[in-house]
């Protein structure tokens, strides 16, 4: 539904909504937002603007149905899934996109850890989605380096994220480190880092620094 309205803008160097509403310009996923959580559009761009509401439309993302998540919005719910080593189909995976649109899901994250073709079957996932679809590269860039993460360069991880945004990935989750000093106390955990990304970015500061 987006075609036309992201045509206008392609070569154009910023194109996020965040920067369109501190330009004073309302786009039609403001209006359209402003539809959604009946709220006036002139409220949608001020909340924006000011980093207290976000709209994930991604100009690559073109069937997207625009909505917001922020504090004068309605709650929003997101729905998990992904492929591993030891599942992965892409019909599968449309197949949990398509489920998890049938029971509300406002957006949803890939977390697929490898198993199969990630760019083939993100990019179907895309394709097939009306809601924002988040992803986190530093599951992919672990699989670039076939595991071992001490061989992953900060570029190879800015070209993951790079092509994630062209694929048409709305939002991301970011793992780019945690302070040296707090890495001696998750020694004596019980549970460790419970997050997976903190946990391979963690092991990647201790080899290189």
């Amino acid at each position: 539904m987006r075609t036309q309205w992201v045509a206008k803008r392609r070569g154009q160097t910023n194109v996020t909504q965040m920067h369109y509403a501190r330009q004073g310009l309302f786009t039609e996923e403001m209006h359209y937002v402003a539809k959604r959580e009946n709220l006036p559009v002139e409220l949608i761009q001020d909340e924006v603007a000011r980093g207290r509401m976000i709209i994930p439309a991604n100009i690559n993302h073109t069937n997207l149905e625009p909505m917001a998540i922020g504090i004068a919005s309605k709650c929003k719910v997101n729905a998990n899934i992904g492929a591993s080593p030891n599942s992965s189909d892409l019909s599968e995976e449309v197949a949990k996109l398509e489920l998890a649109i049938k029971y509300g899901a406002d957006t949803l994250m890939d977390l697929s850890t490898g198993g199969g073709n990630l760019d083939e079957i993100r990019t179907a996932i895309i394709g097939a989605s009306p809601i924002p679809i988040g992803t986190v590269p530093i599951y992919q860039a672990l699989e670039s380096v076939h595991g071992r993460i001490e061989n992953l360069t900060p570029e190879d991880f800015l070209h993951i994220i790079e092509k994630h945004a062209q694929q048409g990935v709305d939002y991301m989750t970011i793992h780019a480190g945690i302070l040296l000093e707090y890495l001696p106390l998750v020694r004596n955990r019980i549970t460790g880092i419970v997050s997976r990304g903190g946990g391979i970015i963690a092991r990647w500061m201790l080899h290189h620094h």
